[in-house]
C-alpha cells in the first residue's frame, strides 16, 4: 500500500520502494545509497527535517548493512 510520501515522491520522478505501514501506522520507504542525499534534501524541504533516531543492522553476515533513519515533520506531530 502507498502512502502520501510515497505518493508524492513518484509524483515528483524520485526513486524508491514503498515498504508499507509499520505498526504505528508510519510510513516506511526503501532509498538507493546513490539516491538518498537527493530524496533527503526533498524530504527536508518537504518538512521532514527531524530525526528521532537512526540505525543499522546487517542484512546477511558479510554482506550489505542497512541504515535506517526514522526522519519526522514537526508539524505533524501535534
Amino acid at each position: 500500500m502507498q502512502g502520501h510520501l510515497s505518493a508524492w515522491l513518484v509524483k515528483h520522478g524520485l526513486v524508491h520502494r514503498s515498504l508499507g505501514f509499520d505498526y504505528q501506522g508510519i510510513e516506511t520507504l526503501q532509498i538507493k545509497p546513490e539516491d538518498w542525499h537527493s530524496i533527503a534534501v526533498i524530504l527536508y524541504v518537504y518538512g521532514y527535517n527531524y530525526l528521532r533516531s537512526q540505525c543499522a543492522y546487517d542484512v546477511a553476515s558479510g554482506g550489505l548493512l542497512a541504515s535506517v533513519y526514522y526522519l519526522t515533520n514537526p508539524s505533524c506531530l501535534y
